[in-house]
């Protein structure tokens, strides 16, 4: 019975959660409203960098929805908006910015990014299977190690000797 209830209170709940879309903010027009909506959720909050302004509680966010507002109600269409948007704020304040070059590092910087840690963690790997370490402690590769010397193992065997003792 509880988890009915959880789930029946949970489904009410989730249509309403998402929005920080203040009661003051609100237009009066239902019509100018939606196209307020519409235009909030392609634009991205600056502060938050992955929500759309109209999920944002950030104060900036919310600063960026009365300026939507207040140019809807002046009458601009919602791509003039847009445009306003990208103009004040550049191709960032998009959620899908075009492809083009001055956006290139937002399409190619997060695979970029994989791409470097991926090469980090094979290097490292590579390294501790072929390598070892010298008497000072520091990482050596496979070309820099060389088996220990017959004084050297038997060193090496008299100290585990005496270890076990």
């Amino acid at each position: 019975m509880r988890g009915l209830l959880f789930g029946l209170m949970l489904s009410i709940a989730l249509p309403f959660g998402a929005q920080a879309v203040e009661p003051d903010e609100i237009l009066r027009d239902p019509a100018l409203e939606e196209r307020a909506r519409e235009v909030g959720k392609q634009l991205r909050c600056v502060v938050c960098q992955n929500q759309a302004i109209d999920d944002s509680n950030a104060e900036l966010a919310r600063d960026m929805r009365i300026l939507v507002r207040d140019r809807i109600t002046k009458g601009d269409s919602n791509q003039q908006v847009i445009d306003y948007m990208v103009d004040r704020y550049g191709d960032f304040v998009l959620l899908d910015p075009p492809f083009k070059a001055s956006t290139l590092v937002l399409w190619g910087g997060p695979g970029a990014i994989a791409l470097f840690g991926v090469l980090a963690v094979v290097m490292l790997f590579r390294r501790r299977k072929t390598g070892g370490v010298d008497e000072v402690g520091q990482v050596v590769t496979g070309e820099q190690a060389k088996p220990l010397s017959d004084e050297e193992r038997r060193r090496l065997d008299d100290l585990l000797k005496d270890n076990d003792a």
